[in-house]
């Protein structure tokens, strides 16, 4: 091999990199591996799709409060968490929606 010419790489190697391709994008070795293998490009498109199928799956609201409610309820019935006061639960309702509304960026409603 000259100084001029590139080790191809193979798909071991592909694969084991493949995470951070995924993160940063790959490098110039990485791209033409996935340009010039189909098998590896298969996977990467295969993964690709599993991956946007999957952010389909998530709730896109989180549950009421009455959900909520109902899981305190439920525990404090059990004996597994003490009853809290109303304004004590209230308030930390208040903070967990104030906090999930930054969380999806929304602001407070």
């Amino acid at each position: 091999m000259s100084a001029g010419e590139r080790k191809k790489m193979t798909c071991a190697e592909f694969q084991e990199v493949l995470p951070y391709i995924f993160e940063s994008g790959g490098d110039p070795a990485e791209m033409e591996h996935l340009k010039t293998c189909p098998i590896c490009s298969d996977l990467v498109q295969d993964l690709r799709y599993i991956a946007d199928q999957a952010k389909l799956l998530l709730p896109l609201r989180d549950p009421s409060p009455q959900v909520w409610d109902n899981i305190q309820h439920s525990l404090e019935r059990e004996g597994l968490v003490r009853p809290q006061a109303k304004a004590q639960s209230a308030g930390k309702k208040k903070v967990a929606e104030v906090i999930g509304n930054r969380e999806q960026g929304t602001g407070n409603r």
